[in-house]
């Protein structure tokens, strides 16, 4: 499923498009550019994945402030590291994207159900559809027991504004972007297989901890139910040792480095007082990380149909920091477990060490065609 401005006739509706069999998933985050080159041909084969740092403010929120400074970065990106600049997936992901899950009744052909999906956009998202690109798909065709057909719909609705300055940015630097997605949908895809069912048949829950905001996404196994963009991120524990040290965030990143949530140690550079408070700093700003978590999962499990928890995995740079898994789970209360971005590839040789491959999670799944 990927983002695209729908007309309005029915007979313009693009045709199901021959599969790109060579992609590279592009993730554009707020302090790295992260791609995966993958050959799908059956299996997924990962042909290379590479990541560079992105200038602070080039990008904020999942939303671009400097076009052109992306552009700039981004043509820097692929010359560097030669990638090829055709078959671009692009990832998107703020809290200016709205996804939704409804039922609609009673519509018989094509037409009605482009009309009647569209005007359940308007009701269900506040985002003006003049300003705005969708997409949808069927979850479900069935039939109640009154005899009344139904179709149950996954909608996506972005603000046209968000996406034509990637795709501004990304004609700047001369990249041939063939599909936009949401990051939410490239991070299941990396983390599980369609048709993957869970012990009990629970949902799986995929969170991907970026540098200023974290993913969340459900899944019940063939489509992402339910996603939510949270302003939580690695720099919120910046922030949180800057406070408690007196330091501007940005000094403290090697201290964050050094923490570990599976218990104080000194850090290197900082009496045992200063080193308490770090310790300190970062688990207060966990809970509230925590308490985001749990209010999400407790608005999707009130919706309609919604399953219970099977699952929770994590996934980020940030996930891989010492003992913060663990600390995720006592503090929600659920079993949590560290995702592996390489589960759904065949891994080629160019491809360097799996370690802190957290971050690659997005752009491999943006790689990936199922």
């Amino acid at each position: 499923m990927e983002l695209r401005r729908r007309k309005e006739k029915v007979e313009a509706r693009p045709k199901e498009q021959k599969r790109a069999k060579k992609l590279i998933g592009l993730k554009i985050g707020a302090s790295q550019i992260a791609a995966a080159r993958v050959v799908n041909n059956g299996t997924a084969e990962l042909v290379e994945a590479v990541r560079e740092p992105l200038e602070p403010g080039v990008v904020v929120s999942g939303e671009i402030r400097d076009a052109d400074a992306l552009a700039g970065a981004l043509s820097r990106f692929f010359e560097l590291h030669k990638l090829p600049k055709k078959g671009i997936r692009l990832g998107i992901s703020n809290n200016r994207i709205g996804v939704r899950v409804f039922e609609i009744e009673g519509v018989g052909d094509a037409r009605q159900l482009e009309n009647a999906v569209r005007f359940r956009a308007e009701e269900v998202l506040p985002i003006p559809l003049d300003e705005a690109v969708l997409d949808w798909v069927v979850l479900e065709d069935g039939m109640r027991e009154d005899g009344t057909s139904f179709r149950r719909i996954l909608l996506v609705v972005a603000y046209r504004e968000v996406v034509e300055r990637y795709l501004q940015a990304c004609r700047g630097a001369g990249l041939e972007v063939v599909g936009i997605d949401l990051e939410a949908f490239a991070l299941l895809r990396s983390l599980s297989a369609p048709g993957d069912t869970l012990a009990g048949e629970g949902a799986l829950v995929a969170i991907a901890v970026g540098h200023d905001r974290t993913t969340i996404a459900v899944s019940t196994g063939e489509f992402c139910e339910f996603t939510r963009v949270v302003d939580w991120g690695g720099w919120s524990l910046n922030v949180a040792v800057a406070r408690e040290l007196d330091k501007a965030p940005s000094e403290v990143e090697s201290i964050k480095r050094q923490l570990s949530f599976s218990g104080d140690v000194v850090i290197d550079g900082l009496t045992p007082e200063q080193s308490a408070k770090a310790h300190e700093g970062i688990q207060r700003a966990l809970a509230a990380f925590a308490r985001e978590l749990i209010a999400s999962l407790h608005f999707y499990q009130a919706q309609p149909g919604a399953l219970g928890i099977g699952e929770i995995v994590l996934t980020g740079g940030t996930a891989q920091m010492p003992g913060f898994t663990e600390a995720v789970g006592r503090l929600i209360g659920a079993p949590v477990r560290l995702g592996d971005p390489f589960r759904r590839v065949k891994v080629g040789r160019s491809v360097p060490d799996r370690t802190q491959s957290g971050s690659l999670a997005i752009a491999i799944g943006l790689g990936i065609e199922d």
